[in-house]
């Protein structure tokens, strides 16, 4: 099932299945501005990351006293969600843990997703509900991909991401190595007035890790430095992510995390995992990230 809002501005598609935004045009100019799916890059638009956010190592976590075996980012992007309202400019959908997720997850949730349109904004809303008698641990992230438009096709030069809105001199990015997890290591980057260039290598040693809440917007600017995106968003972590190709990628991720992978060789348990959120009984944790066409 897709559900379709609107208002005079933009409109919004959302599929059921993964509770997952499938387009976003600007009306006024007409333009798409999330990625196709096109499964030579990458088959998905936006899906939402639960209850991991990256990968375990090995493809396997130990909670509650059990091994449980989890492919990457979790589960929730590849479930049919519930719709529980709609109307003209919001719609939110839910999905529940079930004998289904119980072998892939141990703890009872309900899983609440909701999209809110105002003027060029999408709000985009996340909620745990925890409904046991006892605590529950997750991660949950975001993995939209924006398109590159250049409406200039004679201008030459990079895309770039710009940070926070304001002149940013360094950002300290964790390092991605074996399958996916996190290194030790740290990689300073040296940027200019808070912006990052989008090329083909941007991406060779896989997604941009940024953590400890070292910027809260992240702007796409076309070629000619003019920013037509952003994501505005209260979250500790995010991501900068595109395909590694020989040529640059139509897209590029900006993705807000409240959590990440694992670490090189962790044999811990889920729940003492970096970034893990923890949600007593009967609690909601409530967070919100924002997409605005500029």
């Amino acid at each position: 099932m897709e559900v379709s809002l609107q208002n005079n501005l933009i409109q919004v598609r959302i599929s059921s299945h993964g509770a997952e935004m499938t387009s976003l045009v600007d009306l006024e100019s007409g333009c798409q501005m999330l990625w196709n799916a096109d499964p030579e890059y990458w088959k998905r638009h936006s899906p939402v990351l639960f209850p991991i956010v990256g990968s375990v190592w090995e493809g396997v976590y130990r909670e509650c006293g059990k091994e449980f075996r989890l492919g990457q980012h979790g589960f929730a992007r590849d479930m049919e969600f519930t719709l529980l309202s709609q109307d003209g400019s919001s719609a939110y959908f839910e999905l529940a843990s079930s004998e289904e997720t119980h072998k892939l997850y141990p703890y009872d949730f309900r899983l609440v997703i909701g999209y809110e349109l105002s003027g060029k904004t999408v709000k985009v809303v996340w909620k745990v509900i925890n409904p046991s008698d006892g605590e529950i641990h997750f991660q949950i992230g975001a993995h939209p991909a924006f398109l590159l438009h250049n409406e200039d096709s004679t201008v030459g030069g990079a895309f770039r991401l710009k940070l926070d809105g304001k002149a940013v001199s360094r950002i300290d990015r964790s390092v991605l190595g074996e399958k996916g997890c996190l290194t030790e290591g740290k990689n300073v980057m040296e940027i200019s007035d808070g912006r990052i260039d989008i090329r083909p290598d941007t991406f060779n040693h896989d997604a941009l890790v940024i953590e400890n809440s070292q910027a809260d917007e992240v702007e796409l600017l076309d070629p000619k430095g003019n920013a037509y995106l952003s994501v505005r968003f209260a979250a500790p972590l995010f991501g900068l992510w595109a395909p590694r190709k020989d040529m640059l990628s139509p897209f590029v991720c900006i993705e807000p995390w409240y959590g990440r992978c694992d670490r090189v060789r962790y044999s811990g348990e889920y729940r003492d995992k970096d970034w893990m959120q923890h949600l007593p009984a009967g609690e909601t944790f409530a967070v919100s990230y924002v997409i605005a066409i500029l």
